[in-house]
């Protein structure tokens, strides 16, 4: 669970999304199997979230400010939906279960 709710130290520090996951997987990882597989789900979705952020980020860019349009209201879009998630994914941990996030992608294996 903790693995998850780092993730909303977003709101305190702009990188705390990844950083506060990575930390606790950093630690726990090897002592409990559960905190490995869910940490690892937590960094997964963070880390595509901040990708999708950065492709929207230099689309605004390319065209010169344009794609605000576009991409703000997106960004409000994805935010909420990742904070949802994030504490749906932090409940379903807590009662031991397994979450997958959607539209992750797998890159920490």
């Amino acid at each position: 669970m903790l693995c998850h709710l780092a993730s909303l130290s977003a709101f305190f520090s702009g990188i705390g999304f990844v950083l506060g996951p990575l930390i606790v997987w950093l630690i726990k990882r090897d002592e409990m199997p559960f905190v490995n597989d869910q940490g690892k789900e937590a960094l997964n979705f963070n880390i595509t979230l901040f990708i999708v952020g950065a492709v929207l980020w230099a689309f605004t860019l390319i065209t010169l400010g344009l794609g605000a349009l576009i991409a703000v209201p997106l960004m409000v879009v994805i935010g909420l939906v990742w904070l949802i998630v994030t504490i749906v994914a932090a409940i379903k941990a807590n009662d031991g279960e397994y979450y997958r996030y959607p539209f992750a992608l797998r890159l920490i294996k």
